[in-house]
């Protein structure tokens, strides 16, 4: 899709020439890469649903970079947002259980974990207890992402098998 749309005035290869562009701008707004890819993304489908408003010989990365901008204070807006009247209803405040409970929880869970197969038991530790991600702990191992996201699905429907007795 070389040629310019008629009802459009840019093309394809043209909004995607500012994409370096945009992610830059956008760290601007935000630290995280998936808030930043977030952002271009949500800038690029607005762009498209809205091309029919782009104007001919105006600069394409300004358009791009007003929707951005806009797209990031409108949803900075929400976010900021308060909920009147529900800080100080005791009726939603959330009862703490007892501790001993918890620690009781703990410590099955801790039997639990240690009666899984070893390959499951160290899926669990390496990405929920080291935090490590998948790809890290599947190089550690030496197995491909995918099994690694395995053992640790099977891990946790064996943890909630004996943990909830399903």
């Amino acid at each position: 899709m070389q040629q310019r749309n008629n009802q459009t005035g840019f093309t394809e290869i043209e909004l995607l020439e500012h994409l370096p562009a945009l992610r830059n701008f956008a760290r601007r707004f935000h630290a995280s890469p998936t808030d930043v890819d977030d952002l271009v993304q949500e800038t690029y489908l607005k762009a498209i649903a809205n091309a029919g408003k782009f104007q001919r010989g105006t600069r394409l990365r300004s358009w791009l970079y007003t929707i951005m901008r806009n797209t990031f204070c409108t949803k900075f807006g929400l976010t900021k947002r308060e909920d009147v009247g529900f800080a100080d209803d005791t009726a939603l405040q959330v009862s703490v259980p007892p501790p001993q409970e918890w620690n009781l929880r703990g410590h099955e869970l801790e039997r639990a974990i240690a009666d899984l197969p070893e390959h499951h038991r160290t899926a669990i530790k390496m990405i929920f207890i080291d935090c490590m991600s998948y790809e890290d702990a599947a190089q550690k191992c030496g197995c491909a992402i995918g099994t690694m996201k395995s053992r640790v699905n099977r891990a946790r429907l064996q943890l909630w098998t004996i943990l909830d007795g399903g």
